[in-house]
């Protein structure tokens, strides 16, 4: 075919527009030649980000660069492969045997030809490997988990030990709690555990020496065995919600098919046999209030009943014998019915009469009824001959089909997806979604129930008067009532057996609507079953592939109560005519049982004796093709006479009526009210409309209702089906799928095969709609409208717009549908332009289009996906028949059509950029249909082009418009869906020139050196650029790689801390990133590593765009700690480095930040190592040290979870929150929404969703509940979850650890090496921090191996820090429960140790560092395993004593006595697990330990710690505040002992003011160790800052803990440091917290209760015998811990071990059973002598600083606890513990013990010593409480009150005692008694000014009672004892002091 010329058109003169020529000469074709690079090498302009990039020229360099000169696997890379295109003829599948074609041989050649569409074979245009694409193949979770089956399962210790965990915790409840061996065992026994202990295998070349380039060559090629590929394969999906390049594959068009269910009418009787009974079944849907299928009519009469009949009707036709039918229901309902109606012959008498013998006679009473029955069979028998064509109503009754799948129960209810094992066609997936469409959907699933049998036994008698569908819904409706009308009616007896059951998938014997056979139809001569037609209770957007044409015509009412004379029994002819004498009635109705197959004329049901009859009558008939004005529907109306009389014939015509059924060219179909003639009608009438005005209708009319069944208009039928889809569009919008697939698969005529050219117009042949709507109004004259809009007038309808866009009617083209171009004429083009050459489709539809405006204009664009698929089918199509796909790209379409291309998508662009915040729906679907459009150019046209063409859109929808746009993110939201959109086409990689810099054909790998060969056209700019501009976003870069240029601009723009950037484009824009990578790994042709790093290529830029993005990135780190607590911040920030210690609040979500790092990581792997090595040795130190910050945080962020963190999740509940808040966002800014979501997505709607095209909701609730139940139980599915995880755990890790070697590499030789080593290092230990699996633990052990073989310097002679975290790490993975690593953390220990030792000769600071790691590992971590770390000290000491070449050292000594001390502290561990679970014990084993590092301040530093986390984890913040107290003043008295500095603590007794228990730090001793020694006082901790992180910890535990007053002594020995630096920022922050805690002072505290227990009986082991002082917390009761402690003793001993001592009296152990454990636990209060009470004044301090306590116990000589007054004796005893109260621990033991007796009346001089002070404190209360202060009074003077003070008197006082030692107490408590009643008078002056008027009389009441008191107590305190008055004599012995009196008697305990 000849080139069209290239002048421009008029038209284009007026559009601005770029041209395609234009558009070439701008493209720079510089890099198609080496040469003008070099003219031009460096000399890039720099080009922001907001703008596009010229593209490079594809199609030139390409040409320029054969694939022939590229070596192996890289040859795919370069072009598209020459069979991307494929044409593909597939034969179309006939369902029946016969044909469904008309059976007319008269019709129009045209028409004949149009009918191909239902009979052609399919010709199918594919791209052949698009299947590779994201668009058609999908990555969703189900492909991925079937990826996921075979992985290997990882072992971590995370799972591995958690049993282990279990069981050891439930026999250490077992264990005795003795303490009789020490903390400290024996160093003999210690030794001997260890000997008998068994090594670990040993690793075979650890001991050798080797060379350190040897090592890391060796440690690579381990580290690449073995590797997981596919890392995004073990990442969730891709968000499916995001998936806009999602575009199912349409299948092939099938006929669409509902739920189908078999119905079976078995038998019918009555109780009665006199007369043939006829039955029809019909589905209704009483909601909808429709009939939802065609009638089905049956005949279950015997052969004696039929025989009455075959007068009637002679021939039989097998086909009307059928008595099982097939319904189809598409929209399934709680609300359908299955109505059974009845009919018999005509007989005299109204319904009523005639069922009267039904309803009262039975066959059982013949004998009773002989008579009457032989008269009624003789009747009836009568009436069958006379009156056999004619029928009558008789009964009727329904079945609601939601009992029937109820009550029978669903074969599996819960999977209402049950019949997917039939094959997934796509109209079955479409049926799917049908099924889900109702309320009901759970309870009315038709395909999956049991099969029923059904006996039917009453029916309801028909009603002459309510036959019409109106008065059927009503009683159906009233049937689903309690209290149902139609049940209290007499029924009809009889017995109908009908079965209802699913149908099969391929029943035999089946006859079509249509009454083919459908295929297997193995006999003819078997009794057939029928597809009832169903009418679908809503519109069914399918297209239709067999041709149906067939009218269902229902007469519905007729009146002639106008009419005189006998016009009573009223019977309707219906007749199809092709003309109009009578004998062109056609034989096209169709029969309905027992009967002929066809008939000219059907009769309606005849009502006795009514004029105005309704009819429920439906006649069915098969249209012929070929209707004229002259075929017509004639309706003529008999009244029958049912009674024979003479000169009466049985038929009198009473009147005629008639319908056209062609009107202007279109069948006629509706409701019609119209005039019935009474004379026949008049000659040529069958044209003419039924009019009063030439009809004698004498006021009859007629309501006739007819409906066409998929009849084919078939002169029209291509064009009808498109205009009437295309007029339905805007409702509805799931329907695109179907149009897809038939732009997909085109029907090709078989005679004309593949060799000539398919006519365009084809496309929109597609098929017939299921019904017509009105406003198909197609004229039929030959004149149609000129397609040119602005030459025409507006359109009239939607269908005239469609019609002048796509072309007119086939009688204006050419005669042959086959023929290859359309013709040219005036309804084509301009009229100006009058050309007679012919044109393509697709050059004319975008001619069209780009000319058009106005509303065709506008509706093109609401369908415009359809117009660009029908372009690029049409451009395929063309390719292919004119053989041009071997042509060059740039000459396969004439330079005008790529102008008018270039056109449209500019004005669709700008369509899209200014309308956006208008018509957002519109804008979302234009915009994806725009970029899929052009995803297809770039398969079929010049792809250089077609870049341009991306280009000209970005610049129409540029970023630089969002400052001034409404709704800036919306319109980067549309950027991103259409760069997605284009970027899924199957061959990505070639399109962006991954092997623009490949090096030449001898270099057998892609290594950096061949970034600077001349064969690439880049090579030039890359050898003076250097590396660095592959890594970043430059303008050759982008040029190069264009797409994955513009995906990387617009990923770095949204992800700008101050961009645009809000949380679902954050969303967007990576998940279309990590979607691209996702199918660069599942697809099979990029397998080779060669291949992959080329891919990786594309992308390197992310790696500076992800490290710019740092600060923004969620923190990971702190999810999953898993360092101690009080080394968790020192140790996170040290491994973290700066950028997390100050980084602001991350603006990426969670999901965000780990899709960006696993992409991150993609590259990683992928990108070629050389070229890594090189970019990293140009980088700065703070970028690597940025880098290395990344790799930490993937670290933390791919950490495994473990299997129970797994559980815990529910999968659907995890991954469908987590984008919650991004749709929140959503919603708020408006951007989509639900509605458009659906539209959004419509392309891929067939397979897309679940729930078929009616899925427009979120989400579906009841499935949602089902899948949460199902994840909920199903374990299989967790473990398989925990494999995924730990696999991508390992993968994540060995990449990183792949990055941190390159790191290593590349800095050895630069001099800031030291810091980025310790960065790398930091990160290292960071992974073996973490959960990690056993392979990479041993890659990661030997890195660490040799990054300390190669710098040793590192770790020994410059950060102390460095040694003792590396220490820790390979000690935690020592008692590993995997022995793989504790042979890996084994061998690194010992190589360790044996490094410092060769360094100088000694292993100090190594040994300290493990003996301090080892203390705080088994001091902090529950999952420690002291039997697996005995096994990895074994194997250290085998490495030493194998060790060859230090045999002869003092090394392998010195190791000894290393482990041995180890061990030593391992014993002491097994004591702290046994006590795991009482946490007193646990911290005094705990304190032991540390008091036994007293000569080691490292150690008891470690061990203090230890204890500060404990009581932290308990709450316990006093006590930890004191531990953190003790440490600082360790650490102040070794800084004091190093160097003296005057504003640094002296020493502990600097601390002293804090708590005085501090002095035992005091360093003293004479074996204490000098600082100055190596390895002693090198921690952390050991310097200023390590001091004041301390004491900064102590004062903020002592903030939780409420001692306010304790924080300023603390502040008092921080603020002279913080003053000597000049920290004025940490000085206002500390006095801003200590005006914080002095505020705080005045708050309502409480402070901690204490209890005194004792341990009595060996079972306590050490403890018996012994007494501590419990410190709880505040409020708690004494039943609170005595519960406490004998539930946890309990467990331990035995539930009937322990006994509880309820009393507090001295214990008599002889008195126990030595068997049991008793306890004896008493409340008691801090006592203060009379000179401490002086100085504590507040409340604190009657709470701090405890150290003796009191308690009381009541008793009386005789035993009793309580009796009289005069024998009330009570014990005082007083504890001092060995340290104050708050102190490091919460039990402190009780060192001293001091009983005081006090005597009755001292007794009762305490009481009222109390009660006097209670009135004084009553009485000067401020404010003044008159409740208090009267209920004291009433205690005090109330006449009521026994053992009252008056007693006490008259107890005590009345009678001066005989013993003179009680000389003094009588008389104290005679002055006690005058000062109460002085105090009870100043109360009742008190009371009598506060009270009111209502409560005078009470105080009256109280000042008598009060007079009482006084006048009765004045002669008993006014009784004086004459011998006090004279001086005594001095005693001869001394006497105890005593409190209260000398007399007392007192036991001390010492």
């Amino acid at each position: 075919m000849a080139t069209l010329p290239s002048e421009r058109r008029a038209f284009a003169h007026k559009i601005n527009r770029t041209v395609a020529s234009e558009v070439r000469k701008q493209v720079s074709r510089e890099y198609g030649s080496p040469q003008l690079s070099k003219k031009r090498a460096g000399a890039h302009q720099p080009v922001p980000l907001t703008e596009v990039v010229e593209p490079v020229d594809y199609e030139e360099y390409v040409s320029s660069h054969p694939p022939g000169a590229e070596p192996g696997p890289l040859r795919q890379l370069l072009e598209f492969p020459s069979d991307d295109l494929e044409l593909l003829l597939q034969e179309r599948e006939c369902a029946t045997i016969e044909p469904p074609v008309p059976e007319e041989d008269s019709l129009d050649p045209r028409v004949r030809d149009a009918l191909g569409v239902y009979t052609d074979d399919w010709l199918i245009i594919q791209r052949k490997y698009q299947r590779y694409s994201t668009a058609q193949t999908p990555h969703n979770s189900e492909r991925q988990r079937e990826k996921q089956r075979g992985l290997v399962k990882q072992t971590f210790e995370l799972d591995e030990a958690a049993i282990d965990r279990q069981d050891e915790q439930d026999d250490s409840k077992r264990h005795s709690v003795s303490l009789d061996d020490t903390p400290r065992g024996s160093w003999a026994s210690s030794i001997f555990d260890l000997k008998n202990s068994t090594p670990d295998a040993l690793l075979p070349s650890v001991l050798e020496r080797t060379a350190a380039e040897d090592m890391d060559r060796r440690n690579t090629e381990n580290r690449q065995q073995c590797r997981h590929t596919d890392l995004l394969g073990l990442y969730p999906a891709p968000d499916e919600d995001e998936a806009v390049e999602r575009c199912a594959i349409p299948e092939v068009p099938n006929e669409h098919s509902g739920q189908r269910i078999m119905v079976k009418c078995l038998s019918l009787k009555f109780e009665i046999e006199i007369e043939p009974i006829f039955g029809s079944l019909a589905l209704y849907d009483v909601r909808e209030k429709k009939k939802i299928s065609e009638d089905f009519h049956f005949d279950l009469n015997s052969d004696q009943m039929k025989s009455l009949l075959r007068p009637h009707s002679p021939h039989v036709a097998i086909s009307t014998l059928a008595r099982s039918a097939i319904f189809s229901i598409t929209y399934p309902s709680p609300d359908i019915f299955l109505v059974i109606k009845l009919e018999k012959v005509l007989q005299q008498g109204d319904i009523g009469e005639c069922c009267e013998p039904y309803m009262v006679m039975k066959e059982s009473d013949s004998t009773k009824h002989k008579e009457k029955l032989e008269k009624l069979r003789t009747q009836a028998e009568q009436m069958c001959t006379r009156l056999g064509r004619f029928r009558m109503p008789f009964a009727w009754t329904a079945i609601h089909l939601l009992n029937i799948v109820s009550s029978v129960g669903g074969l599996d209810r819960s999977d209402s997806d049950s019949d997917t094992e039939r094959k997934g066609t796509w109209n079955e997936r479409k049926k799917k979604g049908f099924e889900r469409m109702s309320v009901g959907e759970d309870m009315c699933n038709f395909t999956n129930f049991r099969p029923a049998t059904l006996t039917v036994t009453n029916f309801f008698k028909q009603e002459g008067d309510r036959l019409s569908d109106e008065d059927l819904y009503k009683f159906l409706a009233d049937m689903r009532r309690p209290s149902s009308v139609l049940r209290r009616l007499r029924p009809v007896t009889a017995q109908l057996k009908i079965d209802i059951s699913p149908a099969p998938e391929a029943p035999h014997y089946c006859l079509s609507p249509e009454l083919l056979h459908v295929k297997p139809y193995p006999d003819p001569r078997v009794r057939p079953t029928k597809e009832v037609l169903e009418f679908p209770a809503r519109y069914v957007y399918t297209p239709h592939t067999t041709y149906r044409n067939m009218l269902y015509v229902y007469p519905q009412s007729v009146n002639f109560n106008s009419r005189q004379g006998s016009v009573r029994n009223i019977a309707v002819k219906v007749q199809f005519m092709a003309g109009e004498d009578p004998s062109q009635a056609m034989p096209v109705i169709f029969g309905k049982s027992s009967c002929a197959e066809f008939y000219k004329e059907a009769y309606t049901q005849v009502i006795y004796h009514n004029k105005s009859p309704e009819f429920y009558e439906e006649v069915k008939m098969k249209i012929p093709a070929n209707l004229t004005d002259n075929h017509h529907l004639l309706f003529t109306f008999y009244h029958i006479s049912c009674q024979p009389k003479q000169n009466t014939p049985l038929e009198t015509p009473v009147g005629y009526t008639w319908i056209p059924l062609m009107q202007h060219g279109r069948l006629r179909t509706g409701s019609f009210s119209l005039p019935v003639s009474v004379e026949k009608p008049p000659p040529s009438y069958s044209v003419l409309t039924p009019d009063l005005r030439y009809m004698d209708t004498r006021v009859v009319s007629v309501q006739i209702k007819s409906q066409q069944r998929d009849a084919a208009d078939t002169e029209t039928a291509y064009v009808v089906y498109i205009q009437l889809i295309l007029s339905k569009m805007a409702l509805q919008g799931d329907q695109n799928g179907y149009l897809c697939s038939y732009t997909e698969c085109i029907p090709l005529s078989p005679s004309v095969g593949l060799a000539s050219y398919d006519l365009p117009i084809q496309y929109a042949t597609l098929s017939r709609a299921t019904a017509r709507p009105s406003s198909l109004l197609l004229s039929r004259s030959k004149s149609i409208s000129n397609s040119n809009p602005d030459l025409a007038s507006t359109p009239a309808t939607p269908d005239e717009e469609v019609q002048r866009i796509i072309g007119s009617k086939a009688s204006e083209r050419a005669c042959n549908r086959m023929s290859a171009f359309i013709e040219t004429a005036s309804i084509l083009c301009p009229p100006s332009r009058q050309i007679a050459k012919k044109v393509l489709l697709h050059e004319e539809l975008a001619l069209q289009w780009v000319v058009s405006s106005s509303t065709v204009r506008e509706a093109s664009l609401q369908q415009a996906w359809f117009f660009f698929q029908l372009m690029v089918k049409s451009m395929s199509h063309h390719l292919f028949l004119s053989s041009r796909l071997d042509m060059p790209r740039r000459q396969r379409f004439p330079d005008r059509f790529v102008d008018d291309i270039a056109a449209l998508v500019c004005a669709i662009s700008a369509d899209i950029a200014s309308r956006y915040h208008k018509d957002v729906e519109l804008v979302e679907r234009l915009n994806n249909s725009l970029a899929f459009f052009l995803n297809d150019l770039l398969s079929l046209m010049d792809r250089g082009f077609v870049f341009n063409l991306v280009r000209s859109y970005y610049k129409q929808v540029h970023i630089n418009k969002l400052h001034t746009a409404q709704n800036p993110s919306s319109l980067t939201a549309l950027r991103m869906d259409f760069i997605r959109i284009v970027c899924s086409h199957e061959h990505y990689v070639t399109l962006n020139l991954p092997c623009a810099t490949l090096s030449p054909p001898a270099s057998p790998s892609p290594s950096t050196s061949s970034t600077t060969s001349q064969s690439s056209a880049f090579s030039s700019h890359v050898l003076d650029q250097g590396v660095v501009s592959m890594f970043e976003l430059s303008v050759p870069f982008r040029q190069q790689h264009f797409l994955s240029g513009l995906l990387l601009a617009e990923l770095s723009l949204i992800l700008e801390p101050d961009g645009e950037g809000v949380f679902f484009l954050h969303k967007k824009t990576i998940s279309a990133l990590h979607s691209l990578l996702c199918s660069h790994d599942a697809d099979p042709r990029y397998t080779d590593p060669q291949v992959r790093s080329h891919i990786a290529q594309l992308y390197l830029p992310l790696i500076p765009i992800v490290m710019e993005t740092l600060a923004q990135l969620h923190d990971f780190t702190g999810n999953w700690l898993t360092t101690p607590p009080f080394q968790s911040q020192p140790l996170h920030s040290a491994f973290s480095g700066d950028v997390f210690a100050g980084r602001q609040c991350s603006t990426l979500s969670a999901e965000c930040s780990r899709m960006l790092l696993v992409c991150f990581l993609w590259v990683l792997k992928n990108a070629d190592a050389g070229l890594l090595e090189r970019w990293v040795s140009d980088l700065s130190v703070p970028q690597i040290n940025r880098l290395l910050d990344l790799l930490h945080l993937c670290l933390s962020c791919f950490e495994y979870k473990g299997k129970k963190a797994l559980q815990r999740i529910n999968s659907l509940t995890f991954k469908k929150s987590q984008d919650m808040k991004a749709r929140l966002e959503e919603a708020i800014l408006g951007t989509i929404g639900a509605r458009q979501e659906m539209v959004r997505r419509c392309r891929g709607t067939t397979e897309r969703s679940p729930y078929g095209g009616q899925e427009n909701v979120r989400w579906r609730k009841n499935v949602t509940h089902w899948r949460q139940n199902a994840d909920r139980v199903d374990k299989s599915e967790v473990e398989q979850e925990s494999v995924v995880d730990g696999n991508l755990a390992t993968e994540a890790a060995l990449i990183a650890l792949d990055t941190l070697e390159i790191i290593v590499k590349t800095v050895v030789m630069s001099e800031l090496k030291e810091s980025v080593l310790v960065g790398v290092l930091r990160v290292l230990l960071h992974s073996m921090a973490g959960n990690q699996s056993a392979l990479f633990l041993q890659h990661c052990f030997s890195t660490q191996r040799a990054l300390v073989y190669k710098f040793p310097e590192m770790l020994f002679e410059e950060d102390t820090e460095l040694c003792a975290d590396l220490c820790l790490r390979l000690l935690r993975h020592c008692s590993s429960s995997v022995s793989s690593v504790r042979s890996h953390a084994s061998a690194s220990l010992y190589l360790l140790m044996r490094q410092n030792f060769e360094i100088g000769n000694n292993f100090a600071r190594v040994k300290m560092q493990v003996t301090m790691s080892l203390s705080s590992l088994v001091g902090t971590s529950t999952k420690f395993n002291e039997e697996h770390l005995r096994r990895s000290l074994k194997t250290i000491l085998t490495y030493a004593e194998d060790d060859l070449e230090l045999r002869d050292s003092p090394f392998p000594e010195q190791v000894q006595d290393l482990v041995f001390n180890l061990h030593m502290i391992l014993t002491d561990t097994v004591k702290m697990k046994e006590h795991q679970q009482d946490p007193e014990m646990l911290i005094d084993l705990m304190y032991r330990i540390a008091k036994g590092y007293q000569n080691s301040p490292d150690l008891r530093l470690t061990w203090l710690q230890n204890m500060a986390g404990k009581h932290s984890e308990r709450g316990n913040h006093a006590e930890a505040a004191h531990c953190l107290v003790h440490s600082a003043a360790l650490v102040a008295e070794y800084l004091n002992m190093l160097e003296d500095c005057r504003y640094l603590p002296i020493g502990c007794v600097s601390f002293q003011s804090i708590s005085s228990n501090v002095l035992e730090e005091s360093a003293v001793s004479d074996d204490i160790l000098s600082p100055e020694e190596e390895g002693i006082c090198s921690g952390k901790y050991f310097s200023e800052s390590g001091l004041v992180g301390l004491l900064e910890h102590a004062a903020a535990s002592f903030n939780m803990a409420a001692m306010y007053e304790a924080i300023n002594e603390v502040y008092k020995i921080l603020c002279p440091i913080h003053e000597a630096n000049r920290d004025f920022k940490k000085l206002a922050s500390v006095h801003g917290k200590l005006q914080d805690a002095f505020n705080k002072v005045y708050n309502q505290r409480m402070f901690g209760t204490y209890f005194r227990v004792g341990f009595y009986g060996c079972r306590f082991g050490d403890l018996d015998e012994q007494e501590f002082v419990y410190k709880e917390p505040s409020i708690t009761k004494l039943a609170e811990i005595s519960h406490r402690l004998e539930e946890f003793y309990a467990e331990r001993f035995g539930d009937d071990m322990v006994v509880i001592i309820k009393d507090s009296n001295p214990v008599d152990k002889n008195k126990l059973d030595p068997n049991k454990a008793y306890l004896q636990i008493t409340y008691v209060e801090p006592f203060f002598d009379t000179y401490e009470l002086k100085e504590r004044i507040t409340y604190f301090d009657k709470n701090y600083n405890l150290r003796t306590f009191m308690y009381c116990t009541p008793f009386t000589l005789d035993g009793r606890a309580h009796g009289d007054l005069h024998e009330q004796y009570k014990r005082k005893t007083f504890l001092t513990t060995s340290h104050a109260f708050p102190y490091i621990k919460t039990r402190i033991n009780v060192i001293h013990k001091e009983e005081i007796i006090l005597m009755p009346m001292e007794v009762a001089i305490e009481d009222m010593q109390k009660k006097t002070q209670e009135l004084a404190f009553a009485t000067h209360q401020d404010p003044a409480d008159p409740k208090m202060l009267q209920m004291v009074l009433q205690g005090c003077v109330g006449t009521t009150v026994n053992q009252g003070p008056l007693e006490v008197a008259q107890v005590f006082l009345s009678e001066i005692p005989e013993d003179p030692k009680l000389f003094r107490h009588h008389n104290k408590l005679r002055l006690c008694f005058k000062d109460f009643t002085k105090r009870c008078e100043d109360a009742l002056r008190k009371n009598k000014s506060l009270i009111g008027p209502d409560q005078k009389e009470y105080h009256r009441e109280l000042e008598r009672n009060y007079t009482k008191l006084r006048e009765a107590l004045f002669p008993l305190i006014n009784r004086k004892i004459p011998q006090l008055y004279r001086p005594l004599p001095l005693p001869t012995t001394p006497t105890q002091r005593n409190s209260l009196s000398r007399s007392s008697f007192r036991r001390v305990d010492c």
